[in-house]
């Protein structure tokens, strides 16, 4: 088989594939030198003739992840434009000898796909000279840590995106501790060990002994997490499965669902401690990444076919989503009801909460904030962080649901 291009056409499309595949590993996604050359035999199979097929070739053989689509799509349209367009463009002078600077678009281009088309590199290496030593005095500077605690996920480049994965990978959350029914002996207390104390007064010659105490031992709590998947979660969920992973391997128990239109329980996968090889085993399990969303519907589901084993020993719960849902908000608000009262504690994550004017003004999250006892952003390294301290505390239950302090963002004002 052969490409329906003369020689040097053939030559100088596979140079630009290898430059394209480089593009998209500068943008994050792992390819490899034996997946540019099926990409090149894919290729030859269908054709160049058609555009339409071109991309979909690409596509198949480059794209494994439902959240790499959009960075494939967005690498593609700036880096395979029409060369007569191209040339009118002060932009795209040189788009077929190599990567380049992406013109200004009508929908946002994702950082990491403008961090990968930059020039600056190939520059470089063209020329053979190293890059200019460049020093500075960072007395009064920022530290590029504390910026990256501070910085949104969803505005990370590649790089810092790897760093944050290393930093959460490192990460050890306290997790909540309940008094158990088995008892520890001590020196001190207030419930008297009468066993113990009998016992030794046996053994004693007079029979007056110091009286023997015991107190409640205490366990950690068992943590349920339920994720969204959905679309508009999308910029979140796979650096939130990181810091889940870390969480699952942590010696407790940990167990964790993940909902967009389906409730999937994805606990036994996520107990692998390689990250990668735990990830993508969540990947080929669930099938309705970055779709709709039915808050109601798989809670409901949960509350009938999970809470009963697994809430029944005082978990605390951590419900991550944007609340953003399409169901009916009735029948939403009775299953949060459901949910609250069947856990020790109901924790809120939610990255709208990164914008200072929020408001609950969806019908969703009107039905579900009156049933959470915290409502928290989740958006950066430093809520993760903070949220440590929060299930710290999060082993001492309200006397009861309508006693509730009210959460931290009720009255935070806004529209979104």
């Amino acid at each position: 088989m052969s490409i329906a291009a003369p020689a040097d056409n053939a030559a100088k499309l596979a140079e630009n594939v290898v430059h394209f595949a480089r593009v998209l590993r500068r943008a994050g996604m792992p390819i490899g030198p034996a997946r540019v050359l099926d990409a090149l035999h894919a290729l030859q199979v269908v054709g160049v003739e058609r555009r339409d097929d071109f991309y979909y070739a690409l596509s198949t053989v480059l794209v494994d992840r439902h959240d790499q689509q959009v960075i494939f799509d967005q690498a593609f349209d700036l880096f395979w434009q029409d060369p007569a367009r191209a040339q009118q463009s002060q932009q795209l002078r040189d788009l077929l000898s190599g990567v380049h600077t992406p013109v200004a678009r009508e929908s946002p281009v994702a950082p990491r796909v403008a961090q990968a088309m930059r020039p600056i590199a190939q520059r470089q290496a063209a020329s053979g000279s190293p890059p200019p030593d460049i020093s500075f005095d960072a007395a009064m500077t920022v530290s590029r840590r504390e910026v990256l605690h501070t910085k949104d996920f969803a505005a990370m480049t590649p790089d810092e995106l790897a760093e944050t994965r290393r930093l959460i990978g490192a990460m050890r959350m306290p997790l909540p501790e309940i008094p158990s029914r088995r008892a520890r002996a001590v020196l001190q207390g207030s419930r008297v060990d009468l066993r113990g104390s009998l016992r030794r007064m046996i053994k004693a010659a007079d029979g007056f002994v110091d009286l023997r105490y015991r107190s409640p031992r205490a366990r950690p709590a068992t943590l349920v997490i339920l994720c969204d998947i959905s679309g508009s979660m999308d910029s979140y969920t796979r650096m939130l499965l990181h810091f889940i992973h870390a969480l699952s391997n942590s010696g407790s128990r940990v167990h964790t669902f993940l909902f967009g239109t389906r409730l999937s329980n994805i606990t036994r996968s996520l107990r692998d401690r390689d990250v990668d090889i735990a990830l993508a085993q969540v990947t080929r399990q669930v099938a309705d990444w970055a779709g709709g969303t039915r808050i109601g519907a798989c809670l409901r589901e949960f509350n009938r076919c999970w809470a009963r084993r697994l809430l029944g020993q005082g978990a605390v719960v951590l419900l991550i989503t944007d609340g953003l849902d399409s169901d009916d908000a009735s029948e939403l608000g009775s299953e949060m009801e459901r949910l609250r009262l069947s856990c020790r504690r109901l924790i809120w994550l939610n990255p709208l909460l990164r914008y200072a004017g929020f408001e609950a003004r969806p019908g969703g999250i009107r039905a579900m904030l009156p049933h959470v006892d915290l409502f928290l952003p989740v958006h950066n390294l430093s809520s993760l962080a903070s949220l440590g301290a929060v299930l710290n505390g999060a082993g001492h239950r309200q006397p009861s649901p309508g006693s509730r302090a009210p959460h931290p963002a009720g009255e935070r004002h806004g529209n979104i």
